[in-house]
């Protein structure tokens, strides 16, 4: 059989076929001595090299994590400070709506009647609740008063500044709810009535049901006590969270007025926040 001729020169070649560049080429011989030196050498900079991977990363998270812990004490001295800096209309709006926030689901739309001058914990919070507020150090009391659409119903909602930091704050709210301070009797906020109007003779005696909550992203306690407009007197108040239960059948749970302290609450506290939030975002 004839052998194959030859390929012609310039032919291309097969993809499994070897490419020039992929024939080792012999290094020149060095000697002994001199490589090891050059291993030595390689693996000291492989050490380095990867010594310095991990401490730029582990710095890159420390600097990372340095400003996330910078962001948030910034944010708690905007939120502290918004007692005197955002209007009042702002803190308490003249008019809050609260869809689904009644029994059984039904809309509910409250008033702003009254505005208290800010005041101490001491002259605004009966003794006890002023008392263990002086743990985080109370700077202020802001209060305003809403009646809902109908007027039989009244309630005074607060803002308690307080001075303490983000660590303060949290141990503060874990002992708050681990003893469950906010459903003791002895810890009702206290209402602000007027002389005239939906709340007038609104005060200690017609405290019907109340709501106290330690916030955890702002140096601020915010609270809720509701009653009648009628001015009547509640021999025992009860506690919001009771109040709202479906199956809760005291007198300030039939009215309705737990759900009128706890969306209250809930929409001034949601206000808070996002004018905590604007504040924070915006240029100082």
């Amino acid at each position: 059989m004839p052998a194959a001729p030859p390929k012609p020169v310039g032919a291309p070649l097969h993809m499994a076929s070897v490419l020039p560049s992929d024939i080792p080429r012999p290094e020149p011989e060095q000697p002994a001595e001199r490589r090891g030196v050059a291993r030595t050498v390689a693996a000291a900079v492989a050490l380095v090299t990867g010594v310095g991977l991990v401490a730029g990363a582990a710095t890159g998270s420390l600097l990372s994590d340095g400003s996330r812990a910078q962001a948030q004490p910034g944010a708690y001295e905007v939120a502290r400070d918004l007692w005197h800096t955002a209007p009042v209309d702002t803190l308490f709006p003249p008019r809050l709506e609260g869809d689904g926030a009644g029994p059984g689901g039904a809309d509910r739309v409250w008033v702003r009647v009254a505005v208290a001058p800010p005041a101490d914990c001491r002259k605004g919070l009966d003794a006890a609740l002023a008392r263990e507020l002086r743990r985080v150090g109370c700077e202020k009391l802001l209060r305003a008063t809403y009646a809902d659409a109908t007027r039989s119903s009244v309630t005074t909602v607060g803002l308690v500044f307080t001075a303490a930091g983000a660590a303060g704050t949290g141990r503060f709210e874990d002992r708050f709810e681990a003893e469950e301070l906010g459903a003791r009797p002895d810890m009702l906020p206290r209402a602000y009535g007027t002389e005239t109007g939906p709340a007038a003779g609104f005060g200690d005696e017609q405290r019907a049901t109340w709501t106290v909550r330690v916030l955890s992203d702002a140096p601020v306690v915010v609270f809720a006590v509701t009653g009648f407009a009628d001015g009547r007197a509640v021999a025992e108040p009860q506690p919001a969270n009771e109040a709202v239960h479906p199956s809760a059948t005291t007198v300030p749970a039939q009215a309705g007025l737990g759900h009128d302290a706890e969306g209250l609450a809930d929409r001034v506290e949601r206000g808070l926040r996002k004018t905590s939030a604007r504040a924070t975002e915006s240029p100082r």
